[in-house]
């Protein structure tokens, strides 16, 4: 991306899209039973508050009535028929993992087989956006948290689910990955790219360039250790650069670097993510934060920036909900890639040469 003189004007930016992440699938419910919702009606609830508090994307992992996550695709065509009927304008983007939570003690976290996540290409009333893992990865999403973010908790340090956490990896091979761009594609779902590293960022440019994945580059930068990147201003810096200048990206951390990094975001006129899912405390540890409080503080601070937060048909036209692209060269010059070389093109290229 390039930051030209002016970048950092409000009047020169998007407005502000924040994804809420409110059902917190690595927690149990006894870790913040006042905000975590458990019941059907309880999690759309859960949405209708996130949205009016300013977020107009959902990121979405169901739960059973018991509180268990969900492994269930009915439940998660539960789920997202009833939020649509409440928010018809918010985005709703399912997690492609539909729920990595342990089945029971001893479990190792795991996300669930190739199959079955095929399968959220099939759910009814269609997701606006699934989520995707490029190249198969560990994901401990404990290891850059410290004792003070988990004391308490499930996830304590020394505790069985801090160990089943610690073990997880995302499968994500070459050869699922395509097929299953090509199914969300075929349902009018948009593929929403959840990135760890710039490594993953090249590969889905290669597939951009083979024209196996002819969508926008509507992505997330989730930097949480343990696999994935550290929120460090070089590595952000790195990415950033590596993103073209058609594509749209979010940030997203875990704990205490979720704020600090969402701040960021919102001055250089990226866009956020909060909830649950990635941060359960105040900066200051005093307390924990609910979603919707983590929501209306992002909205506070990207008001004192003077960024506008966008309403939901804002974000969707943001997002380009509902593009995609015909050919490799289209989809190339629409995310802001240079060409693919001709036979016997030397030197660099550019599109209009």
């Amino acid at each position: 991306m390039n930051f030209l003189d002016g970048s950092l004007f409000p009047e020169n930016q998007q407005k502000l899209v924040i994804t809420a992440a409110p059902f917190g699938p690595e927690w149990q419910p006894s870790d913040f039973p006042e905000d975590i919702p458990v019941t059907l009606e309880q999690q759309i609830q859960k949405a209708v508050d996130c949205y009016n508090a300013g977020a107009t994307v959902l990121h979405v992992h169901g739960r059973e009535d018991d509180g268990t996550g969900s492994k269930r695709l009915e439940r998660t065509n539960e789920l997202v028929a009833g939020i649509r009927a409440r928010c018809p304008d918010m985005i709703l983007q399912v997690g492609g993992s539909i729920s990595f939570a342990p089945t029971k003690e001893g479990d190792t976290a795991k996300w669930l087989s190739d199959d079955t996540r095929h399968g959220l290409a099939m759910i009814e009333p269609t997701p606006d956006q699934v989520t995707i893992a490029i190249n198969s990865n560990q994901m401990n999403v404990v290891e850059q948290m410290c004792a003070a973010d988990v004391q308490g908790t499930s996830l304590a340090v020394g505790t069985p689910g801090y160990f089943a956490y610690r073990e997880m990896t995302i499968p994500a091979g070459p050869e699922w990955v395509e097929e299953h761009i090509r199914r969300l594609s075929a349902r009018g779902i948009q593929t929403h790219f959840q990135l760890a590293n710039i490594a993953q960022l090249e590969t889905v440019e290669r597939m951009m360039r083979r024209g196996v994945c002819n969508v926008p580059l509507i992505l997330t930068w989730v930097a949480i250790g343990g696999g994935f990147e550290a929120p460090n201003i070089y590595n952000l810096a790195n990415f950033v650069r590596a993103c073209p200048d058609g594509s749209v990206l979010t940030l997203e951390s875990s704990m205490l670097n979720t704020l600090p990094l969402n701040m960021m975001a919102i001055a250089m006129g990226l866009h956020v993510r909060c909830g649950i899912e990635d941060n359960l405390w105040t900066q200051d540890r005093s307390r924990k934060m609910s979603t919707v409080e983590q929501i209306e503080q992002l909205v506070r601070i990207s008001r004192e920036f003077g960024r506008d937060v966008a309403n939901g048909k804002e974000a969707r036209e943001i997002y380009k909900i509902g593009t995609f692209y015909e050919t490799a060269d289209e989809t190339l010059a629409k995310n802001g890639f240079a060409p693919n070389r001709k036979p016997g093109q030397k030197g660099f290229t550019q599109f209009g040469r």
